[in-house]
């Protein structure tokens, strides 16, 4: 016979998949908070800028940031799922999701493209320190920022370079 362990009532797989659902859900309600504040300043602030020639079409932003909220999603809940202290991964995580919806909210709602570089650096920080200690736990997780620090670096001189043109 096989039995399924429960812990307050909650079979563990399902605890894991409410889990996986919640990890997912918190960056992906971040970016759809910065997105109330981009979205309306794309075709009017946004499109009258002066921008580099490496400045990527808007229709790639979306699918960009849409799957790095996603793998975001699934580090944070092999992080939460991991064994060991995750206090720190956590608030290391919770530091950069603040920070990245603030920068959408400095950059588009103030309009203000050099807060938004400063904030930026602090944004890459916290992901380096989010990826430092969810390698303690996991490195998988470690791996799944890496794209996001990626991005997040190409978008700080993106966000330079328009602060500079204009």
């Amino acid at each position: 016979m096989i039995t399924i362990k429960k812990r307050a009532g909650i079979p563990i797989r399902m605890r894991k998949a409410i889990r996986l659902v919640i990890s997912v859900l918190i960056p992906l309600i971040a970016g759809a908070i910065g997105s109330i504040f981009t979205s309306s300043a794309i075709p009017t602030w946004y499109a009258a800028l002066e921008k580099p020639a490496f400045n990527p079409p808007n229709w790639l932003f979306g699918p960009v940031w849409t799957a790095l909220y996603i793998l975001m999603g699934i580090a944070l809940y092999l992080v939460w799922t991991s064994k060991g202290p995750r206090r720190n991964a956590f608030v290391w995580f919770g530091a950069q999701i603040v920070l990245n919806a603030l920068w959408s909210i400095l950059f588009f709602g103030l309009k203000s493209p050099w807060l938004a570089f400063i904030e930026i650096v602090l944004l890459w920080g916290a992901i380096l320190g989010t990826i430092l200690a969810f390698k303690k736990l996991s490195t998988t997780a470690a791996y799944l920022m890496v794209p996001y620090i990626c991005w997040v670096s190409f978008a700080a001189v993106l966000n330079v370079a328009i602060a500079v043109l204009n």
